[in-house]
């Protein structure tokens, strides 16, 4: 996908970044011009794959941190290392995220509170760490991946849809905190995108249902994208690519729906 923004001197902190979107993210903003810290859970050796391959297609620095978003200290910690290895992080991107499939009266309180941390709590810690230094430098780019689950809701995913929607509270605030700071602060909010997770739930139904996975997909998932097509990671990227430049400085606190039209149906 052809769409460039300059992003020479800039240090990008990208979590939940060793597959699917987030490293979809991190090599658009390396190709950009961004050195990358990179952070998520992977054998070391895909991990050397992934940094390798970024400094190999990009000439950026990418590095990898291996701090656990469950545990807010870590979380809190994690822009503090970033800054030691590469200098600072001038744009932070929150993807980190995790699903559980239950009904409400059968989820249970480690779930719940494993989403919450790592889908809200962890954003809310990476941000208050980063502030600081964006605030001195008058200049920052703060992007959450939210849902289009942030504004609506869909059975069995009550801690995700809460953490989405809540996601959606923080990115707000925030920009009204950075206004008037140089610091923006967006959400971007995907629908159906084929990462690992999603197929993960593509292959559970089609078990479930005995379909096919492009059955389960068409006749499940996509039955209300008017596309009736997954959208790429990269498309979702590249609108992170563009929330990160200068052209965009005015625009704060929105959710952006990178959707094939879903909520419009």
């Amino acid at each position: 996908m052809s769409i460039s923004v300059p992003l020479h001197g800039k240090v990008a902190l990208v979590t939940g970044s060793t597959s699917g979107l987030g490293l979809a993210i991190a090599r658009m903003l390396a190709t950009n011009g961004a050195d990358v810290a990179l952070n998520g859970f992977a054998a070391q050796s895909k991990i050397d794959d992934i940094t390798r391959s970024i400094f190999e297609g990009t000439r950026r620095r990418a590095k990898h941190f291996a701090h656990d978003l469950s545990d807010i200290a870590e979380a809190s910690g994690l822009v503090a290392a970033v800054t030691a290895e590469l200098g600072k992080v001038d744009i932070l991107v929150n993807n980190a995220g995790a699903q559980h499939l239950a009904a409400i009266d059968e989820f249970s309180d480690e779930q719940w509170q494993r989403l919450l941390a790592i889908n809200l709590t962890a954003a809310f810690a990476t941000t208050r760490a980063v502030w600081p230094q964006m605030k001195e430098r008058g200049w920052g780019r703060i992007v959450n991946t939210a849902s289009t689950l942030a504004f609506t809701a869909e059975t069995r995913k009550s801690a995700y849809v809460a953490t989405k929607h809540g996601i959606l509270g923080l990115t707000r605030e925030v920009a009204l905190e950075g206004a008037q700071l140089g610091i923006t602060c967006n959400a971007v909010c995907p629908a159906w995108v084929l990462t690992p997770l999603v197929a993960k739930q593509v292959e559970a139904k089609a078990a479930e249902l005995q379909y096919s996975f492009e059955e389960a997909a068409r006749n499940y998932f996509l039955t209300d994208m008017p596309t009736r097509r997954f959208v790429e990671t990269d498309e979702i990227a590249a609108g992170v690519l563009y929330l990160c430049s200068e052209a965009a400085k005015s625009i704060t606190g929105i959710a952006l729906p990178i959707d094939g039209g879903s909520l419009v149906v």
